[in-house]
């Protein structure tokens, strides 16, 4: 039996067998923390600085350190998500050739600071992602042919780009549309793009129905007026310079207000308000208290069922046309004769007219009468009797609810709207007019010719589907069909420009009242 001496653990011994075991957990521990080397993907053959991958399905998700030129071909896939290269933050060389690349992210090559040659050749490109190299400072060649170009707005960047750039790129061919087709990127300029385009998105949602809207200054403000079948009244709104919103103004209280029709004279301000029932009437506007005060009475012996009135100057004088579309009634005409509007003259009676339009012809003033029982009729003033008289016939097209007139580099317009057939452009020829185009146009009772800045359009309302925007193009001389909008039997538009916004207003027979906003779009920048 061993005494306790001889079990006695030798000092340097202790301290041999703890050194022992700290080395190895040391040891464990290092190991734990050297990473293990990426081997060269299966689908490529690698080199100390390269890869060459052949087939592959998609982008090796790792590669061993130092690549810094990596070739892919006969790649299965079709697309290249955004960062796909990021994790080679060293590559100088890249070689995407021979696939079939449709689509790249704009982030493709983000991460990529250090490549000087990008090869992008005989792929299956249309365009490319507008500031896709806006990651490469050092970029030295690019190569991009053999692909199948379409240029558009949406490559007037790289034609930006590559005049710009100090970077080498061989010469690329436009693959479509057919009027480049065939042609060198490199001799397109930005001016050979028409890229900006427009857009009618809803500005303001105004709550009521309306069949009538006019637009019209007053003390420096901007004013719209509705007349709103449910309650009858004419509601006057004013625009917000700072909310940048229309905002209720005022009131007219009436019983059947189908028209209101706003006209400033020697500034002062009145409303023709036409009603179906009750008479219609004018009112002037007070300052002070502010309000409108009816001053005068239309007759109703004459005017029995107003559709539409039209306010116009002659010989420096004020008029006023109402249509009168019953049965009975004829449309007729007041002028203005310091104290208030008077009758001036009866056009044809029973006729069940609908709308009138004045304009100027070759410096000629004529009315142009639709009517839902005969075709539009012309009169025309005479200046001796100070009367209108029976000029011409415009058609042998019945059931045209409106004629709006329109000018294109000096030459006339008529629009035509029908309701139950096609509606028509005619164009004036110094003794008649011609018709130049159809219009699909089932249920339309509105038609707004309107010009914002450079564009000509024509706004044809709909009962039954989307009313149509038409843009008028100067290379064929016709309307082509810009934009549709889903409004509920609009009966009137009017445009407001104001603070560099152009809102079009939408008169609504059986939904809320509308106001668009007309935004200008760059679709290249897209």
């Amino acid at each position: 039996m061993l005494n306790a001496r001889s079990r006695r653990v030798p000092g340097w011994l202790k301290l041999l067998s703890n050194l022992c075991l700290l080395l190895c957990l040391v040891g464990e521990t290092g190991a734990k923390r050297v990473p293990k080397i990426p081997r060269c993907p299966t689908t490529c053959s690698c080199t100390k600085d390269s890869a060459f991958c052949v087939d592959t399905k998609t982008i090796p998700k790792s590669f061993p350190p130092g690549i810094i030129s990596l070739t892919m071909v006969n790649a299965a896939f079709t697309t290249i998500p955004e960062g796909a290269f990021s994790h080679l933050h060293l590559l100088q060389f890249l070689f995407i050739e021979n696939n079939d690349i449709q689509a790249l992210s704009k982030h493709t090559f983000r991460g990529l600071k250090s490549l000087t040659h990008l090869s992008l050749s005989n792929n299956n490109l249309q365009l490319l992602p507008r500031e896709l190299f806006k990651y490469f400072d050092i970029l030295t060649d690019l190569d991009l042919r053999g692909n199948s170009f379409r240029c558009d707005c949406k490559i007037k960047w790289l034609v930006d780009w590559m005049e710009k750039s100090n970077t080498s790129v061989p010469a690329i061919y436009c693959a479509s549309p057919f009027e480049f087709q065939g042609r060198r990127i490199h001799d397109l300029t930005p001016r050979d793009f028409n890229c900006i385009s427009a857009d009618f998105a809803v500005y303001e949602t105004f709550p009521f129905q309306s069949v009538s809207v006019e637009s019209y200054e007053f003390n420096d403000d901007q004013f719209v007026a509705f007349a709103q079948p449910d309650t009858g009244f004419c509601t006057l709104f004013v625009w917000d310079h700072v909310e940048m919103v229309f905002r209720m103004y005022h009131n007219i209280t009436s019983r059947s207000a189908v028209y209101c029709k706003p006209v400033v004279i020697n500034n002062t301000l009145y409303m023709v308000v036409a009603q179906l029932f009750g008479g219609s009437h004018i009112y002037k506007w007070e300052e002070d208290p502010q309000r409108f005060v009816k001053i005068q009475d239309i007759d109703t012996t004459r005017v029995r069922k107003p559709n539409f009135v039209e306010t116009f100057q002659l010989d420096d004088e004020w008029y006023f046309a109402v249509a009168d579309s019953s049965k009975a009634g004829s449309t007729s005409i007041y002028r203005w004769n310091s104290n208030g509007f008077y009758s001036h003259q009866s056009l044809h009676p029973w006729h069940r007219d609908t709308h009138v339009e004045f304009l100027d012809v070759e410096g000629k003033q004529r009315l142009i009468l639709s009517s839902a029982s005969q075709p539009p009729v012309v009169y025309q003033w005479n200046r001796s009797l100070r009367q209108f008289a029976f000029h011409s016939q415009i058609t042998e097209t019945a059931d045209v609810q409106m004629v709006k007139h329109f000018w294109v580099r000096k030459v006339l317009y008529l629009c035509l709207t029908r309701f139950i057939g096609d509606s028509k452009i005619l164009r004036w020829e110094g003794q008649r007019y011609v018709e130049i185009q159809t219009l699909p146009s089932r249920g339309s009772m509105a038609v707004y010719p309107f010009i914002v800045g450079p564009r000509q359009y024509l706004l044809l309302g709909s009962d039954f589907s989307f009313s149509r925007v038409y843009l008028w193009d100067d290379l064929t001389q016709r309307f082509q069909l810009f934009q549709e909008l889903n409004m509920r039997a609009p009966r009137a538009f009017s445009l407001v420009s104001v603070d560099n916004k152009d809102i079009l207003l939408a008169a609504s027979f059986k939904g809320n009242t509308l106001a668009y906003q007309h935004l200008i779009v760059d679709l290249s920048a897209k």
